[in-house]
């Protein structure tokens, strides 16, 4: 990681580090600890929950153990729709200082809060991937994913700004734009959907702009599923590192899992429970709202919504993870 301070030298090691030298056994009670206070407020705050735990026959002191998330009901995406738009948040609309939602496509979208602490919460996170992959302070980023309710635009321009980056929030359209300003702004790093960065590419080769000739160095690429082959296209045409960022609106947007490698080989994309247990812990540490491995992270306090209690795949992974 590189610094964000100013009389901090290059390749030491840094604040934003620290969790990362918590010794296990201290890692796994911090965990425990915060995952009884969450299943608590959960059951406290949340009919759902609370109707499913006491169907299992579960109360929050049962839960005693890490192990004991595999216990726990699970969330299923369809619940989200079901109790739209406010019927998992754990508190006052009042304390909610964001709201996010899906396109709705498929019918009601999926509304997610944000306390202030949540959006804290979030930046950091961002900013801790993104100095994993080399992004640092002096970088001036064009930000073309979108902006509005959907968590992308926002959610990497909070990261970028936790950074101590200069932020371009031109989002997505008016291509030859794009490129004007990414010459004449000495951008070094973007951040958007790999398919729209490879539009730009080709709109530049129609202007004669040779986007190898530019500043840019990095970029930080989601929102969508791309190929190891687009990977090396955009690289190869444009000389960048080209990065993955992995999140959605149930687990507060971008900033779930950020790999430490821009080449295939190296890739970390957590496939298996356990490197999915990893990553989340070892990269992320505190995270979102109403990310399903919260329990074993996230504060106890002014959590906006249910499932950040409630297991899913990524909660099984802990509890896999645990057992090992």
């Amino acid at each position: 990681m590189r610094s964000t301070a100013w009389n901090d030298e290059e390749n030491r090691v840094l604040p934003e580090m620290a969790l990362d030298f918590m010794p296990e056994e201290k890692l796994r009670d911090l965990q425990l600890q915060r995952m009884r206070a969450t299943v608590k407020l959960a059951y406290e705050k949340v009919p759902l929950f609370r109707e499913r735990m006491d169907e299992k026959g579960l109360k929050p002191e049962d839960i005693k153990t890490l192990k004991d998330v595999a216990k726990l009901p699970f969330t299923m995406k369809k619940d989200l729709r079901d109790t739209y738009p406010y019927g998992l948040f754990a508190v006052d609309l009042s304390e909610v200082v964001r709201l996010h939602a899906s396109s709705g496509t498929t019918g009601k979208p999926i509304v997610v809060g944000y306390t202030k602490e949540d959006m804290d919460v979030w930046a950091q996170v961002v900013k801790r991937g993104l100095l994993a992959c080399g992004f640092r302070s002096t970088d001036i980023v064009q930000n073309f994913f979108g902006y509005g309710l959907f968590t992308g635009g926002l959610g990497i321009h909070g990261g970028f700004e936790a950074l101590g980056a200069t932020v371009i929030p031109i989002s997505g359209g008016n291509t030859e734009r794009q490129v004007m300003l990414m010459k004449d702004f000495g951008v070094t790093a973007v951040g958007g959907t790999p398919s729209y960065f490879v539009r730009i590419i080709d709109v530049a080769e129609k202007m004669g702009v040779d986007l190898r000739d530019l500043k840019v160095k990095r970029g930080i690429f989601g929102a969508e599923p791309w190929s190891d082959g687009m990977r090396d296209y955009i690289e190869e045409k444009t000389g960048i590192k080209a990065y993955d960022i992995y999140g959605l609106s149930e687990i507060v947007g971008p900033g779930a899992s950020t790999p430490k490698s821009s080449t295939p080989k190296r890739l970390n994309r957590c496939r298996t429970a356990k490197r999915a247990n990893s990553c989340f812990l070892r990269s992320a540490r505190r995270p979102c709202p109403s990310s399903a491995i919260a329990p074993a992270t996230s504060p106890p306090s002014r959590r906006p919504s249910a499932s950040a209690a409630v297991p899913s795949a990524v909660s099984a992974a802990l509890a896999a993870a645990a057992t090992t």
